[in-house]
C-alpha cells in the first residue's frame, strides 16, 4: 500500500535519478529479489544474495531514496525493517535518457545486466534440466524468430506481447497443480552485419 491507504503502482517507468540508482549490481539483484520473494529484512536478503548487512542495508536505503523499494512498517517489529519493491515492472524507453549521458551509461549497463541474467538462468536451467518432469522441459525453453518490419510495427508486436503476458500473470494461480514460477524474457534485436 502506498502512504494513503492506495495500492502501490504496479509499474513505474524510471526517471533520470531512479535509473542512476538502480545502475549497480547490488541494487538491482535487491529490487529483485523484493519482486520474486516478498518482503524482507535486510539480514534475509543478505544471505539469500550472499552479502553483508550493513551493505544491503545501504543499498535498499539508496533504493528507497528514489521510490524503488519502500519500508513496510506493518512487518517490522522493534528494530527490524522490513522492505518491499515499490512496483511490479519497471520500465523505460532507452530514448528516455537521450540527454543525459549519465543516465543513459546507467540504462546501458541495466541493459547489459539483464542479459547477462539470462545467460546466467539459462545455464543454471540447463545444467538442472534433467531433474525437471517431460512436461516441464518441453513448456520451458526459448526460441526465435525473424522478421522484417518498420519500428512502429515493431513496437506495436512489442505492446501486444506484453498484453498477453500481463494477462496471463493477473491470471495466474500460485495454488495451480503442479504451478512454479517462471521467468519470461522478451528480446528484439536487428540483424547486423553480413546478417542484415
Amino acid at each position: 500500500m502506498g502512504n494513503d491507504g492506495e495500492p502501490a503502482p504496479r509499474s513505474v517507468r524510471l526517471d533520470h535519478r531512479q535509473v542512476r540508482v538502480l545502475a549497480h549490481p547490488l541494487r538491482i539483484r535487491l529490487l529483485g529479489a523484493l519482486r520474486v520473494k516478498g518482503p524482507a529484512t535486510a539480514t534475509t536478503l543478505a544471505a539469500l544474495l550472499n552479502t553483508n548487512t550493513g551493505a544491503t542495508s545501504y543499498h535498499l536505503r539508496q533504493l528507497a531514496d528514489v521510490g524503488l523499494v519502500v519500508e513496510d512498517p506493518d512487518l517490522g517489529t522493534g528494530r527490524q525493517r522490513w522492505w518491499r519493491a515499490g512496483h511490479d515492472v519497471t520500465n523505460w524507453e532507452p530514448s528516455d535518457y537521450d540527454d543525459d549521458p549519465d543516465a543513459r551509461a546507467a540504462i546501458e549497463w541495466i541493459q547489459g545486466d539483464q542479459v547477462r541474467h539470462l545467460v546466467e538462468h539459462a545455464e543454471r536451467w540447463f545444467a538442472a534440466q534433467h531433474e525437471w518432469s517431460p512436461a516441464w522441459r518441453d513448456a520451458l525453453g526459448m526460441g526465435d524468430t525473424f522478421m522484417t518490419v518498420p519500428p512502429d510495427r515493431l513496437k506495436a508486436l512489442h505492446a501486444e506481447l506484453w498484453q498477453v503476458l500481463e494477462r496471463y500473470r493477473s491470471e495466474a494461480d500460485p495454488a495451480a497443480p503442479g504451478a512454479e514460477r517462471v521467468s519470461i524474457f522478451l528480446a528484439a534485436y536487428p540483424m547486423l552485419g553480413e546478417m542484415r
